[in-house]
């Protein structure tokens, strides 16, 4: 690839993470409980997702089989969002966003089990950081924490939406083994997240803190959530998708760190959601930092390799 060509896909990741990076903002000023803003998010972006698929229809050449794999990582994503949007709600949107970008750490070790690939000291180093940070995060250092946040129950959903979310991606890398148009992998992987969360949605769920799902449509509050999807959901992630197989590995690790920086940023700024206390402040920094050691010098090896 040249220089030129690399530096446009760069650009392309790079929008693509800031777009998603508001998702958490556009959530939020939709003012719906988890399970309503989760299903509309991807309810909403299937008929964009359709019509992208509809147009590069000859390119998709995969087997029905595939096809169900990647419906089926969709499955597994409705309950990474739920969990994801309800942390949001306890613990703000930057840590929450933090916390499940965790994942990283997850993959690998999952990896590890499962296919033998063997981490470099950075993952291994990082694993105890990333439990310190989420105890911190937690509030079980403090006596006296703000009554605007349940940060045990924020970390919670939050490492729920992780291992979640290090499923879905495991299997949806799988789906893509034939190198499909984005657009159509996307397309089936969000039919099957909007039926999980419809499903889950319904489900007698408040128990766990988790509020049914309203199909009835709110204004402004729905408006926000079809620019969520078309923005982040259509948008943001179809740039992502197109360019970082494209991408240097440093370069893709640039661009997947940029999106909870950047949630970070727009919690305080655009949300102002603060109230946080300092050993949760250190907390934060702690998972932070390990996320950063993994992906930018985090590897593994195959015993074949070794």
């Amino acid at each position: 690839m040249s220089a030129d060509s690399n530096r446009r896909t760069m650009l392309i990741a790079l929008a693509g993470a800031v777009a998603i990076s508001f998702s958490p903002v556009f959530y939020i000023y939709s003012d719906t409980n988890p399970s309503t803003g989760a299903f509309f998010r991807m309810l909403y972006a299937l008929p964009a997702l359709a019509l992208l698929a509809y147009l590069v229809r000859k390119s998709d050449t995969r087997s029905s089989r595939t096809r169900w794999t990647a419906f089926g990582a969709g499955l597994i994503l409705a309950p990474d969002m739920l969990a994801y949007h309800s942390s949001m709600i306890f613990i703000g949107i930057g840590i929450a966003t933090l916390i499940g970008n965790s994942q990283v750490i997850i993959v690998t070790l999952v990896s590890w089990k499962l296919f033998g690939e063997k981490p470099n000291p950075a993952i291994l180093f990082s694993l105890p950081v990333v439990v310190v940070g989420l105890a911190l995060i937690s509030g079980i250092a403090d006596s006296d924490l703000s009554d605007d946040w349940d940060p045990v129950k924020g970390v919670v959903f939050g490492m729920m939406a992780a291992f979640f979310y290090s499923s879905f991606l495991i299997l949806f890398r799988y789906s893509n083994r034939e190198l499909a148009p984005s657009s159509s992998v996307q397309l089936d992987a969000t039919a099957g997240a909007a039926l999980g969360l419809l499903v889950l949605g319904l489900l007698p769920l408040s128990s766990i803190a988790i509020e049914p799902l309203e199909l009835q449509p709110t204004w402004p509050g729905h408006g926000w959530l079809i620019v969520l999807a078309m923005l982040c959901q259509v948008a943001g992630w179809l740039a992502i998708a197109h360019a970082l197989p494209r991408l240097p590995a440093a370069h893709t690790s640039f661009a997947v760190l940029l999106q909870p920086v950047l949630t970070l940023v727009w919690g305080y700024v655009i949300l102002h959601q603060e109230g946080h206390s300092q050993n949760q402040v250190i907390g934060i920094f702690l998972v932070l930092a390990a996320i950063i050691a993994v992906t930018l010098y985090g590897s593994a090896t195959t015993e074949s390799e070794t």
